[in-house]
């Protein structure tokens, strides 16, 4: 069976209006199918934790809501709302703006760019860095 370097950016909102929603359903779609690439959790401590905790959102239930349903994404969208205990306009503006707000440490951001070959510098925002990240272990993983 493939695995598959999840390649939503936590810079992408779904109709809900939650960045990194969208990418936190790929990544547990593929953990809930024995398909998510080797040190990608599916749900992590970073933004995949914030996002549940901005929306009031268990983390064992939207687990085990996903490996026994296998939602599309829309489906996936309407159970967190339906479930979530802060799903509301100003939770994801607090939490949009935390998400698009996060600095990675120097540690992270150096490692990130000098594994794709750039200098240290600039993207500084976890969301860049992060993509970045992903785009090189995709690299690594399918086209070399």
């Amino acid at each position: 069976m493939s695995t598959y370097v999840p390649l939503i950016s936590s810079g992408t909102a779904g109709p809900l209006g939650v960045l990194h929603l969208p990418r936190l359903w790929q990544k547990l779609s593929l953990e809930a199918t024995g398909q998510l690439a080797a040190g990608y959790p599916g749900c992590g401590k970073g933004y995949d934790a914030m996002t549940l905790n901005a929306l009031g959102v268990d983390e064992a239930a939207i687990k085990a809501f996903v490996k026994s349903n296998k939602p599309t994404y829309p489906q996936f969208e309407a159970w967190v709302k339906q479930n979530g205990k802060s799903v509301n306009a100003d939770a994801i503006a607090k939490h949009n703006a935390a998400v698009t707000g996060y600095i990675h440490d120097d540690g992270t951001r150096q490692g990130i760019l000098s594994a794709n070959g750039l200098p240290d510098g600039s993207p500084k925002d976890a969301v860049n860095l992060n993509n970045l990240d992903d785009w090189y272990e995709f690299h690594q993983a399918v086209l070399k």
